[in-house]
């Protein structure tokens, strides 16, 4: 099944926690502490793969993640880094951020792509440890891994695209010019996915083709099928509007298969276009063809039949001719990181409920998982971080009195100025 978009839900491992320990050596009377740091948590990567074609991969399995970082040990021993998670996706896919919209990376290249980034491993306690505080009896929990929720889209990477109405002969052109087998049947819409093939104009050129599946009038606006897979052409160099010269109507079906291009993407619309049309085998009168060429001007028309080969190998040489001097494939580029103005380090929101100051904060709790409170030296780390943060001032600023108590994600006490 031919699946080219995919929403999946990534999160990167944990950050391993720093270790609280003493040197406990025979002949060394005051070893100090030796706690080591967390290991980092495991990263999220996207790397595109040439060998793929599809997100069939993520249609079930929608939600990844990474392991989390090793807690620290003694004798100043870092903990084990957590392993990285490595997606594999078709190349030339897009990565959006599901929430906001954001284009995140264009994935046309060889180069794997940070998606999420793992959490820093804690402090051990031997950071804290000073002349002031020798024996520090805490440590750092490891930060949380980044967490996304992201949509994949894939648009093919073809240098040339065949567009054109259903049964206008587009899969048999790519299976005259290209190794590609589509399949090939006497009724519209055979050619329900779209496919790609090499085309080789000679020993030393060569370029990738994409037949899309047929267009309808309404297709940019959700008719048929073909609207599904418009992006796939998005990237192509050179458009080839593929017209079935023996059909009732020629000359409009041109006309219908441009709007719709333009109402998908006016960028699309102004894309080089080579008008083709087929099936000259089945054509009884010239004048219907003398009648299309004048209506596609100033675009250059060539005549040819598909199924016979007329004019097939010219046709692969002008396409040749034309790509060597058209820019190269379009690679999408990333949306910039929305500018946010400048906030506080440190983050606290204060109510008073029931009588009670809550205080809460993600600066906060997290800190709040590092402090032993059974250890004298790290409830005074604790004060003064809290002191640091402005958190006594803006109490009283909002009117605490002494004796009033104060609530910390759980931790209560009486304020005392």
């Amino acid at each position: 099944m031919f699946i080219d978009t995919a929403v999946i839900t990534v999160r990167a491992g944990k950050g391993g926690d720093g270790a609280v320990s003493f040197r406990r050596e025979k002949y060394v009377p005051a070893g100090g502490p030796d706690g080591g740091d967390g290991g980092r948590g495991g990263h999220i990567w996207l790397r595109a793969d040439g060998r793929l074609t599809t997100l069939s991969d993520y249609r079930y399995k929608t939600k990844y993640l990474a392991a989390g970082g090793g807690r620290g040990g003694g004798k100043l021993c870092a903990g084990r880094g957590g392993e990285d998670v490595h997606l594999r996706v078709p190349l030339g896919t897009l990565v959006y951020d599901d929430e906001s919209g954001r284009l995140l990376a264009d994935l046309s290249g060889s180069e794997p792509f940070l998606l999420c980034k793992g959490g820093r491993g804690g402090w051990g306690n031997k950071r804290f440890a000073g002349a002031k505080r020798q024996a520090p009896q805490f440590a750092k929990a490891g930060l949380e891994g980044e967490e996304r929720r992201v949509r994949l889209e894939v648009k093919m990477i073809a240098d040339v695209g065949l567009a054109g109405f259903p049964n206008a002969g587009k899969s048999t052109l790519l299976s005259a010019i290209s190794a590609a087998r589509p399949k090939i049947a006497d009724y519209p819409f055979t050619t329900l996915t779209p496919h790609l093939g090499v085309v080789y104009a000679d020993d030393d050129t060569g370029f990738l083709c994409a037949d899309i599946p047929g267009l309808i009038e309404g297709a940019a606006g959700g008719a048929g099928l073909g609207h599904e897979f418009l992006r796939h052409i998005e990237r192509c160099r050179l458009l080839l509007h593929v017209v079935d010269a023996a059909g009732d109507n020629p000359c409009g079906a041109v006309d219908v298969i441009g709007a719709e291009l333009a109402a998908h993407s006016p960028e699309l619309a102004r894309r080089k276009q080579i008008v083709v049309a087929n099936k000259r085998d089945a054509v009884s009168d010239e004048t219907v063809l003398e009648r299309l060429r004048e209506h596609v001007k100033p675009r250059e028309m060539l005549v040819i039949s598909a199924a016979t080969g007329e004019n097939v190998d010219q046709l692969v040489k002008l396409c040749a001719k034309e790509l060597a001097e058209l820019p190269p494939v379009k690679v999408f580029e990333p949306d910039p990181v929305p500018i946010e103005p400048p906030a506080s380090k440190a983050v606290t929101d204060i109510a008073k409920e029931d009588g009670v100051w809550v205080v809460s904060g993600d600066w906060l709790r997290r800190m709040m998982r590092d402090v032993n409170f059974s250890d004298v030296e790290s409830l005074a780390w604790f004060e003064q971080c809290l002191k640091t943060n402005g958190v006594y001032d803006k109490l009283e600023a909002l009117g605490v009195a002494e004796g009033d108590t104060v609530s910390l994600y759980g931790l209560e006490f009486d304020y005392v100025r």
